[in-house]
């Protein structure tokens, strides 16, 4: 048997056609399409299209996907309640996994994994899941849960729906432009449990209850919250040089800087430091941004690593006035389109997920009866 291979890293475990990683180059594609274009010329439900039917839609299928999200944003009274009960002050990830889980046993479509069945739970899934953010949101803050708003596209109900206030033109293109962003990367980490958990044909709310229990820890989606309190920690520009060398040389794990794909810049991360600095500037609130600048600077000319999409997101997302502890929440609510794709694409050709271990324990052993031990 092969060496082992720690962390499967470069590791190619099944062909896909949904994404792909450039890391020499940073170049991020959905279906075939450079971010870039996608983030200029396209809106959040254009791409959820693409990453489920190969390509973009046409304003026929836009709209009708649209209508559908729309019409299945509402909860079933019976999670709501069950949200309600939970403890006061559980962490929204934790929420979040356990209302899905939830949400399985209110399907009408059962455990049924069908292909046709489950693009129609990934079609629920996928509305439900931002209302499940902002309904958590608004019970936590005992304030009354807003219902969706169906003339509203995704960006501009979550925040709605969070805050009860319909958002301003600039916030909803900069969720929009964070949903598309979040959408999907690959075999990641919560992917790849989410194809594990299919693969051995569970059903999708399974599978993405997996996934969101990945994307929990703090080495993946949690770091973009981790390096907002980072930032908060800093708090003035002229103390960003001395505090990030600081923690370099007490070895300090500083988040949002690396990525086991990218050797150059994230192509996402590109983006979202446009959005940190024009936020900042828009908000009054510059001073995360240029926090973050020094503290990239000076992890690429110290340490030779680039900044990753949590880098940016963060202070991005707090000069919009989002809590912390929902910045990998709401990663969820766009990851889910990327989730039900590969959940999509490996029921479609589905073979068990099973590897191997490098076994390096000892051999031959006898056992000794008790009274000898």
């Amino acid at each position: 048997m092969a060496a082992a291979n720690l962390g499967l890293e470069d590791v190619v475990v099944a062909p896909s056609s949904i994404c792909d990683v450039n890391g020499k180059t940073g170049q991020l594609i959905y279906r075939g399409y450079d971010i870039h274009d996608l983030v200029q010329h396209t809106t959040f439900e254009e791409v959820v299209y693409l990453l489920w039917h190969e390509d973009l839609p046409n304003r026929s299928q836009l709209q009708q996907l649209d209508s559908e999200l729309k019409a299945n944003r509402a909860l079933p009274s019976g999670v709501i309640d069950m949200m309600k009960a939970l403890p006061a002050g559980a962490p929204p990830m934790d929420v979040l996994r356990t209302a899905v889980s939830l949400l399985g046993l209110y399907d009408p479509d059962g455990r049924d994994n069908s292909i046709d069945v489950t693009q129609r739970k990934a079609m629920r899934l996928q509305a439900q899941i931002p209302t499940i953010v902002a309904t958590c949101h608004r019970i936590r803050e005992k304030k009354e849960i807003v219902p969706p708003d169906q003339s509203l596209s995704t960006a501009a109900n979550l925040l709605y729906m969070m805050t009860g206030q319909r958002p301003d033109d600039y916030a909803v293109r900069t969720m929009d432009v964070a949903l598309i962003l979040h959408a999907d990367h690959e075999f990641n980490a919560s992917t790849f449990s989410a194809r594990v958990t299919i693969a051995t044909l569970s059903d999708i709310y399974d599978a993405i209850t997996a996934a969101i229990g990945t994307l929990s820890g703090p080495l993946h989606g949690g770091a973009n919250e981790q390096v907002m309190r980072m930032l908060l920690q800093v708090k003035d520009e002229a103390a960003a040089d001395d505090w990030i060398r600081d923690a370099l040389a007490r070895k300090a794990r500083i988040m949002g800087f690396g990525h086991r794909v990218y050797k150059t810049d994230d192509p996402r991360a590109v983006e979202l430091k446009e959005m940190s600095r024009e936020l900042g500037e828009r908000t009054g609130q510059p001073q995360w941004f240029r926090i973050s600048d020094r503290i990239q600077r000076i992890m690429l000319e110290d340490k030779g690593l680039y900044a990753n999409v949590d880098f940016y997101s963060a202070s991005a997302y707090y000069v919009m006035g989002i809590p912390i502890d929902l910045y990998t929440p709401i990663f969820a609510a766009s990851r889910i389109s990327g989730w039900s794709a590969h959940v999509l694409e490996q029921l479609a050709n589905n073979r068990l997920i099973r590897p191997r271990s490098d076994y390096v324990g000892p051999r031959d052993r006898r056992v000794v009866p008790i009274d000898q031990r």
